[in-house]
């Protein structure tokens, strides 16, 4: 999208973002030594990242979870195609490498009932575009009037252009709580995965992540090999950078997952499952990163945590907005299958 919305959008993301930052790390000054150590840390895992894989698929399995490298993303489509079977529910959370594969519109074609529910996912899966922001919402050039004209077409007319912010999420969280409570399936990503525990770290604010984790039967992970930390304690730390470059410092809330829900409750004899998940299934995602990190140039984009601050710095997309320098791409919309399902 270019002028237009796109201008008033992207400029109020910028007065909210930018100096919300700058006080976060003036304030916290101890993040920036986190910063460095973390770049340190991920590049002594890159150093020996064939290692740093087969130890984290070791830990996953340790913990009762099942691991999977998967080699590019057709390879890791099939694997989840293995893992769901004939279940037919399924909700995500906002996962880059989700994307990377085509999951969820793969899961689609198959007929399945699959709902993004970070509140700028939905919003992308309703109109059937590319996200604008790897990181920051989805949806960031979309301005108020928009989203609220956008889900007056998909829910029923619950709310319109003139709704406030806050109405219009409550009619997504409607929407989306029957979802959660019908999953059979949670798709997450990764912001980090600890190689000494096989715990996958995750950072969020919407509480979107909790309930895709808990309330299914199954929950997969899906993410790069690049995520791969050596401790849960690396991971940590990496959370707490992502969140402050990102400006949603702190953060609401922190998620990590170690195989499938357990309890202890009964003699202190610790068994699976639990309330929560009976399956904990975590794939790692190669697809070229490999190669990459033979190449000491291309190696600079697997210290990359996704916190998003270069797109707020780069010129270009500030003016010319994500699509530029790509074909255009646009995914089949989702109108027919949101009225179906509702």
């Amino acid at each position: 999208m270019m002028g237009g919305q796109w201008d008033v959008a992207i400029e109020r993301a910028l007065q909210n973002n930018i100096p919300r930052v700058e006080q976060i790390l003036s304030e916290n000054p101890y993040i920036l030594d986190l910063a460095r150590e973390i770049r340190e840390t991920k590049l002594a895992v890159l150093e020996h990242l064939d290692d740093y894989v087969q130890k984290t698929i070791r830990a996953v399995e340790r913990t009762g979870g099942r691991a999977y490298l998967a080699r590019d993303a057709e390879e890791a489509r099939k694997i989840v195609d293995d893992i769901i079977g004939e279940r037919k529910r399924v909700v995500f959370s906002k996962s880059n490498v989700a994307y990377e594969v085509g999951l969820r519109e793969h899961l689609v074609s198959r007929g399945l009932d699959a709902w993004e529910t970070d509140l700028g996912e939905y919003l992308i899966q309703l109109t059937g575009e590319p996200p604008a922001h790897i990181v920051f919402p989805p949806a960031l050039h979309m301005p108020k009037e928009a989203v609220g004209d956008l889900l007056n077409r998909f829910l029923n007319g619950a709310v319109n252009s003139g709704s406030t912010h806050e109405e219009m999420v409550a009619a997504v969280r409607s929407f989306l709580m029957e979802k959660y409570m019908k999953a059979q399936v949670g798709i997450t990503g990764a912001n980090a995965v600890a190689a000494d525990t096989g715990s996958v770290a995750l950072l969020e604010n919407e509480g979107n992540i909790r309930m895709d984790t808990v309330v299914p039967e199954v929950h997969i992970a899906i993410t790069g090999i690049d995520k791969i930390v050596p401790t849960l304690h690396d991971a940590m730390k990496e959370l707490i950078v992502q969140a402050a470059y990102g400006g949603l410092y702190p953060p609401s809330y922190i998620n990590i997952s170690s195989g499938p829900s357990s309890t202890a409750d009964i003699e202190l004899k610790r068994v699976s499952p639990a309330t929560g998940p009976r399956e904990f299934h975590v794939i790692l995602l190669d697809n070229g990163r490999s190669m990459a990190n033979r190449d000491p140039g291309l190696r600079e984009a697997l210290l990359c945590i996704k916190c998003g601050r270069c797109y707020f710095s780069c010129p270009v997309y500030r003016v010319m907005g994500a699509s530029w320098g790509r074909p255009a791409l646009r995914r089949p919309p989702h109108g027919r299958d949101v009225v179906r399902h509702y």
